[in-house]
C-alpha cells in the first residue's frame, strides 16, 4: 500500500510542478487568479527565501491545499448554508453587496474582494465560527522560540489547537455568536 501512495504523491506533486510553471507563463501581478499567482508574486516581492517564499514550499503548500481542501471547502460551505439559513438577515446584506459590486451578468473575480468587505468578513466568519479544522496540521519549530513564557526548541513538533483561539474571549467581542463585525 505505500508503494500505491507514494506513487500518488509523485503523480500529484509532478502536476503541482507543471501547473506552477504554466502559472509562471501567463502570470498577470495585476490580476491573481488564485493561490498560485498570489504565491508566485509575493516569492518575486520577497527575494529572501527565510520567509518562506520558495518554489518547493509553494509545491507543498499547493499539495496541502490539494489534499486537505476538498473537504475543508465542503465543509465550510455547508456551514455558509446553515449560518446564512439561520441569519436571513446577513444573507440579504451579502446578495445586495454581490449584486451591487458584481451584478448578474459576470462572475466574481479575486479583484472583485476589496469591494465586497462584508461578504469577505461572513467568510471570515463562517469559517471561524464553523470552526472547521479544530487541529491543525502538524508543525515543526524552525528556530528556537518562547511562546506564551513556554521555550520551544529547534525541532519542537507542534501540534495547533485552532478551537482556542477561534473562541477566544480575549479576541473575539462576542466569540460564542455568529457575527461578521468580527472582521470588519
Amino acid at each position: 500500500p505505500h508503494n500505491k501512495m507514494f506513487s500518488n504523491y509523485t503523480v500529484i506533486h509532478k502536476f503541482l510542478a507543471e501547473e506552477i510553471e504554466k502559472h509562471k507563463k501567463d502570470l498577470d501581478p495585476s490580476n491573481p487568479r488564485d493561490y498560485i499567482d498570489t504565491f508566485l508574486i509575493e516569492m518575486e516581492k520577497q527575494k529572501d527565501s527565510d520567509l518562506g517564499f520558495t518554489e518547493t514550499n509553494l509545491a507543498m503548500c499547493s499539495l496541502d491545499l490539494f489534499l486537505a481542501g476538498t473537504e475543508t471547502t465542503s465543509t465550510t460551505l455547508l456551514w455558509a448554508l446553515v449560518f446564512l439559513i439561520k441569519h436571513p438577515e446577513i444573507q440579504e446584506k451579502v446578495q445586495a453587496e454581490v449584486d451591487s459590486v458584481i451584478g448578474s451578468t459576470r462572475l466574481p473575480s479575486m479583484a472583485d474582494r476589496p469591494n465586497l468587505p462584508y461578504t469577505d468578513a461572513v467568510i471570515h466568519e463562517i469559517q471561524r465560527f464553523g470552526n472547521i479544522v479544530p487541529l491543525n496540521g502538524l508543525r515543526t519549530a524552525s528556530e528556537d522560540t518562547t511562546l506564551g513564557g513556554y521555550f520551544i526548541p529547534k525541532g519542537t513538533a507542534v501540534l495547533p489547537v485552532l478551537t482556542s483561539v477561534l473562541f477566544d474571549k480575549s479576541e473575539w467581542k462576542t466569540p460564542d455568536t455568529f457575527n461578521p463585525g468580527h472582521f470588519l
